[in-house]
């Protein structure tokens, strides 16, 4: 049987809107479930200014990406790191719609099938107060040099993520959900994969409809 792999994703933005802002550091670790196995980060040229406050965040600033490769010049590379791979991310909604965004301004659409550690996380240790990246790293003794850098982030995500597959301090039914991919387990009882994946993309207002209208 082939090794499941987790390629697990951290990225560092312009800002929070994937429509708008733009990527400038991205990182990503595969992990086989118990160790890993590659690694690979870049910063990359957003094309565009890096604001004061992410610089503040970061560390990033404009001089550092000035002459790091643009996001087309990294794509096939991270097609094929993540190829045949689980996608993992803490807040994936926030990683996966960014690279997703990337993807299609080059006209491409980019798919993976995806995990997210923030709700994985609430299951596999609950009573936390809060189940943000810097909290679980503080709670579970996690070692980071540089939070807000992409491959530390990447890192200890995928440390948290093995914490999961291993069973510690874990229930038996977060390790099988995780183990076969059951992303169906993620969602509200009343919707399905296929409806979240059919949900338009474009930017726009949209009106939804019950059986009465």
């Amino acid at each position: 049987m082939k090794q499941k792999l987790y390629a697990v994703v951290d990225l560092e933005t312009t800002g929070g809107r994937a429509a708008r802002d733009k990527v400038i550091e991205i990182a990503i670790v595969l992990h086989d479930g118990a160790q890993i196995v590659d690694t690979y980060s870049t910063l990359i040229n957003p094309e565009c200014y890096v604001p004061y406050g992410i610089t503040q965040l970061t560390g990033i600033t404009q001089d550092m990406v000035q002459d790091a490769p643009r996001f087309y010049e990294v794509a096939r590379k991270v097609v094929e790191m993540t190829e045949d791979a689980i996608f993992v991310a803490h807040n994936v909604r926030f990683d996966y719609s960014f690279l997703r965004e990337e993807f299609a301004r080059l006209g491409f659409t980019y798919s993976r099938k995806n995990l997210c550690t923030v709700r994985l996380s609430r299951k596999a240790f609950p009573g936390l107060p809060s189940y943000s990246l810097g909290n679980l790293i503080g709670s579970l003794g996690i070692e980071v040099d540089n939070r807000h850098r992409a491959l530390d982030d990447a890192l200890a995500t995928a440390e948290i993520l093995r914490r999961i597959l291993n069973g510690e301090d874990n229930e038996q039914q977060v390790k099988e959900m995780v183990n076969l991919g059951i992303k169906e387990a993620l969602l509200p009882k009343n919707l399905t994969v296929e409806q979240i994946h059919g949900l338009p993309e474009e930017c726009g207002v949209y009106y939804f409809h019950n059986q009465k209208g």
